[in-house]
């Protein structure tokens, strides 16, 4: 049983993505050059709080992508262009009023690519949603930088060609489309909140809900190449997960968490890999194949409830917000290495 997703789709949506990842750096190099550029410490000022949204939604977009689990390079023409653009703003051929309209067309194609991902989702697969859920927050924030640069752009636009300042009075009626358009977002994500990234129980909580997902679709399906292709992902899933928590997750509360339950949760993960390897080996069509899924199921769920009761009370009881999110940066980091190791393998 071939245990790789060959899906065309899949694969256009984690390109998609890596164009997105390919954007936003360069949105968050144009910011900061606009920052020194502009003399206007209004304008200055709101490029730094984009920057600084930017720079927590290039985060946000880093845990979409290894949630996703299907991994890609962005498309040939994407890098040509960003290369292209991101000489012009660094160059003096371009007045800074042109330099910022491109700036707002970059977060237009960003927001754009993010609603079609999301739209794709819903097309190719439940999984898919719940892997890229994050991304919500990146595209209403981006939102809201479009109206803010509509003004930026009015006074940058009017100093250049007459050389006197354009009517105030728009600011306000961008800050009242931002503040809406903050209201809908609300995201426990990003919105009102400074801090950089999930923590390390969000992430964590992400992997559960995803392969829970999965686990439903399998029987919801009588389609066999359907099932393989779930169970493919469950696979990969859960080999990344369980390897990156016995990397990072797990000793990191050694001396904070009983003995005894921190060895559970890792017997529990080696069971889970003996039936995994087992279920590589079963016919997707059988009842057999369906029997072992489900127990496997029973046994991940036992240690899902485990890991955000008691182990993700250790880690609140003793961590505190910035390591927490550190834990979740090495926890990801981890967890991409393994990816890329298991698709090396496959090759």
């Amino acid at each position: 049983m071939v245990m790789t997703l060959d899906d065309t789709k899949r694969m256009a949506i984690a390109m998609k993505l890596a164009d997105m990842k390919s954007l936003l750096e360069l949105l968050i190099s144009n910011e900061q050059k606009f920052i020194s550029a502009v003399s206007d410490q209004d304008i200055a000022d709101r490029f730094r709080d984009m920057l600084k949204d930017d720079q927590k939604n290039l985060g946000v977009i880093d845990t979409v992508m290894v949630q996703y689990g299907v991994k890609s390079e962005p498309k040939e023409t994407i890098t040509q262009m960003i290369s292209k653009l991101d000489e012009l703003m660094s160059g003096s051929e371009l007045t800074i009023y042109e330099k910022v309209f491109q700036h707002e067309l970059l977060k237009h194609q960003i927001v754009m690519s993010g609603i079609v991902v999301h739209k794709a989702a819903q097309k190719v697969g439940a999984d898919v949603e719940a892997a890229i859920t994050p991304l919500n927050t990146v595209n209403f924030e981006e939102r809201a930088h479009q109206e803010q640069l509509k003004g930026v752009l009015e006074v940058l636009g009017v100093r250049e060609l007459t050389g006197q300042e354009a009517d105030q009075g728009l600011w306000a009626r961008v800050q009242d489309a931002v503040a809406a358009l903050t209201g809908v977002a609300g995201s426990v994500v990003t919105q009102t909140s400074d801090k950089s990234d999930m923590n390390l129980q969000d992430v964590i909580r992400m992997d559960h809900q995803k392969v829970n997902v999965l686990f439903m679709e399998i029987n919801k399906t009588q389609d066999p190449q359907k099932r393989q292709e779930y169970f493919g992902q469950i696979y990969k899933d859960l080999t990344a997960h369980s390897r990156a928590e016995e990397e990072v997750a797990y000793p990191a509360v050694r001396g904070k968490y009983p003995d005894g339950d921190l060895k559970e949760l890792y017997d529990e993960q080696a069971e889970m890999k003996v039936l995994l390897d087992q279920i590589r080996s079963m016919n997707p069509a059988s009842d057999e194949f369906l029997t072992a899924v489900n127990r496997l199921k029973d046994i991940v769920m036992d240690h899902v409830r485990q890991e955000e009761s008691t182990y993700f009370g250790a880690i609140r009881d003793n961590f505190s917000s910035e390591e927490s999110e550190q834990l979740a940066t090495q926890f990801k980091a981890a967890k991409s290495r393994i990816q890329d190791e298991m698709a090396s393998s496959t090759k």
